[in-house]
């Protein structure tokens, strides 16, 4: 089935250092953007992560660090990235819980503010298989396409694999909706994140709570209000640059 589109969707997957949203670094992007006449447009870049790559990693994506060495930072291509994301609804595989999150750390890293990102439709590929018929990507591949996922954890391959998954469950389930703000919404985490981590959340009054820590489930402006020193220690502990961000514009909503 075509997809419905009322604005481009870029369909990305990274390869990482790590599973740290926070920590670890991308060692490879790749994405398949298409444009609302249906136009696909593939772009994959190996990025040097500027950080040893674990050999539990390596063992999995098969990227070393002698593989990116020589390769531009993500600093030095996020300019160019952005430009292309800017502007269309995104989706992936387990993308809103893992790519998303450590995508829009490393553009705040790079000194690029990923607010349209978070303006984007996000459709999450696997939650949609999860709530029909929980699998990973490679089975998700085999029981949709009827095809084997030959090339898994190589970024570019999961990209079409992803795209392809897609459209054939909306050939499958005629609930689902050709629309990207449907299929967003049906994908979204079940809890509305203020931060891309979700370390914080909205409650049932839209009021920002704690997902976390101590303070898990109270209201964040109470408790900044009562203890000053929270704040402080999230933002200078080892927290996202955007969970920071968003705590900070919390805060200034309170003067």
């Amino acid at each position: 089935m075509k997809l419905n589109l009322k604005k481009p969707l870029i369909i990305f997957d990274l390869e990482t250092t790590g599973l740290d949203t926070c920590k670890d670094r991308i060692i490879e992007i790749a994405y398949l953007k298409i444009l609302t006449d249906g136009e696909e447009i593939a772009h994959k870049f190996r990025i040097n992560p500027e950080m040893h790559i674990p050999e539990s990693s390596s063992e999995i994506h098969g990227i070393t660090d002698s593989d990116v060495c020589n390769c531009p930072t993500f600093r030095q291509k996020a300019k160019e990235i952005a430009n292309d994301f800017a502007g269309s609804d995104i989706a992936g595989y387990n993308s809103n819980h893992f790519d998303i999150p450590l995508l829009s750390e490393e553009f705040s890293r790079a000194g690029i503010n990923p607010d349209f990102i978070e303006r984007a439709e996000k459709i999450d590929v696997q939650t949609i298989y999860h709530k029909k018929e929980p699998r990973t990507l490679e089975a998700a591949y085999r029981y949709y396409c009827n095809k084997e996922h030959i090339d898994a954890h190589a970024a570019l391959s999961d990209v079409q694999a992803t795209y392809e998954v897609l459209k054939a469950q909306l050939d499958k389930y005629q609930d689902l909706q050709n629309d990207v703000h449907f299929l967003a919404e049906f994908t979204a985490p079940s809890v509305r994140r203020v931060d891309p981590a979700g370390r914080m959340v909205y409650d049932d009054n839209n009021e920002p709570i704690f997902n976390f820590g101590k303070f898990k489930g109270q209201k964040v402006k109470e408790v900044l209000s009562s203890n000053q020193g929270y704040y402080d220690w999230i933002i200078n502990s080892d927290f996202p640059e955007q969970t920071k961000a968003a705590l900070t514009k919390i805060k200034l909503s309170m003067r």
